[in-house]
């Protein structure tokens, strides 16, 4: 056994370069990538192989691990343990997925699997919450973004794979699981009972916050995102009339965890009038990709704010810092989340796949999104409104034998209009009045 896995390990102690793939899809970012062996000179090959000394070492830990570990454990998930490693030390993203999490993660991205509706991240050694999806289990539960897991079903998380975790909080409809949760402010860890259901996530839902000003939330990008937003764009134009145009849009981004870059260029290209939406740079040839937005925006220069928090993550940074670097967006909120790198899924074969890091995403004027996410034009932080409730006035039409006015003009039309209630989201608030001080100016200009 141990000349087995010493010749397998010197096998994979060629020049380090991914064997060409047919396109593949990344999980959070989904690029289409292809990547074709390079070509190493002497020098890279003797720099790219492994040390014998540290294969030699391996195989002895294999060996005393097959031999003498108290539980008996196959060759196969010891390799498969093995591989499992190499991904978790580079980054909180790359991991091995072997034929069930593959197959889980091509369910996520169809938008319905079992399970609590989390977007989660490691972070020192514990796992973070990024953000719950709208709707799902854990939204309903009041798990926000930010929060800390440090127990699953009183079992302690530290150190625990994010792979391992996500295993853990998936099951079947109807089976339940308790989280602990750290969340700052809080006195003590909170106890949550989140019951798994099959979350199916509509992604993009819009409506008319009132007569002219638009909303449209996109809560993760998925496959049918894109044509999801061209087509709410288009309801939202049918929904307005000629006396009543659509003066502004509000397009949501909290809480959004990302998700594949295709449906964040297709959102960000119909609001756009050309140039450049994104681009990535990697140490492959094929990692070096630019996302270019064709002519034409949809709103026809209808002004734009852009909600983000510290849960707008991936995909949803590429579509802010886009708006923002040309100017299309006025971007309200608090800084995002900051996971600008791409995720290549590779096919192994067997049905088993390596989500790897590839690459960079960067905006338009060329910033880099990794760990450092976008910066709102207008900080905005998450606050209750309180109307002060006053007195009330006695004005002029309250005092006997007022005059009319002089316009008789029925304004009963405009007085009937609805006008949604946003006193419970003070940045969806202040995001409309930034829309209509817009409005307001232009019109005097």
């Amino acid at each position: 056994m141990l000349r087995i896995a010493l010749s397998l390990l010197l096998a994979l102690a060629t020049p380090l370069a991914l064997t060409e793939q047919p396109e593949s899809n990344s999980t959070d970012s989904r690029v289409n990538s292809s990547a074709k062996t390079n070509q190493p000179n002497s020098t890279d090959d003797q720099n790219s192989r492994l040390p014998l000394r540290e294969l030699r070492l391996f195989t002895q830990v294999f060996e005393q691990i097959r031999v003498g570990y108290v539980e008996e454990v196959s060759d196969i998930e010891l390799l498969d343990n093995a591989i499992a490693g190499l991904l978790t030390e580079l980054d909180p993203h790359s991991v091995y997925l072997n034929q069930q999490d593959y197959g889980e993660l091509q369910e996520r991205s169809s938008g319905e699997y079992g399970g609590l509706g989390l977007e989660i991240a490691t972070e020192s050694g514990m796992i973070r919450v990024v953000s719950p999806i709208d709707g799902t289990p854990a939204d309903k539960a009041g798990i926000q973004a930010g929060d800390l897991i440090i127990k699953m079903n009183d079992n302690p998380v530290r150190g625990m794979s994010l792979q391992k975790a996500v295993d853990k909080m998936r099951g079947d409809k109807g089976t339940n699981i308790k989280l602990t949760l750290y969340r700052e402010g809080t006195d003590g860890p909170l106890e949550v009972d989140v019951v798994r259901d099959i979350i199916q996530i509509s992604s993009v839902r819009s409506r008319l916050l009132e007569p002219g000003y638009g909303y449209v939330r996109v809560s993760q990008f998925q496959t049918k995102s894109g044509r999801d937003f061209v087509a709410a764009l288009e309801e939202l134009s049918a929904q307005s009339t000629p006396q009543q145009p659509l003066k502004g849009l509000v397009i949501d981004l909290r809480n959004n965890p990302g998700g594949l870059v295709p449906a964040s260029v297709e959102i960000a290209d119909a609001v756009l009038d050309g140039g450049t939406v994104v681009y990535t740079e990697g140490r492959l040839p094929s990692a070096n990709k630019s996302f270019d937005a064709s002519a034409g925006d949809k709103l026809a220069g209808v002004p734009i704010v852009v909600l983000i928090n510290g849960g707008s993550a991936s995909a949803s940074e590429i579509v802010a810092g886009a708006l923002q670097d040309h100017g299309r967006a006025a971007i309200l909120g608090t800084q995002s989340f900051g996971k600008g790198s791409v995720q290549t899924v590779i096919p192994l074969g067997d049905g088993r796949a390596v989500k790897l890091t590839t690459a960079r995403y960067y905006t338009p004027s060329g910033r880099s999104i990794q760990a450092e996410g976008i910066v709102p034009d207008i900080v905005v932080e998450r606050a209750e409104i309180r109307p002060y409730k006053s007195r009330k006035q006695v004005r002029e039409a309250d005092l006997e034998g007022h005059l009319e006015t002089a316009d008789n003009e029925d304004e009963s039309a405009t007085g009937s209009q609805r006008v949604e209630d946003l006193s419970e989201d003070n940045q969806l608030y202040e995001a409309v009045n930034l829309l209509k001080g817009y409005h307001l100016l232009s019109k005097k200009q």
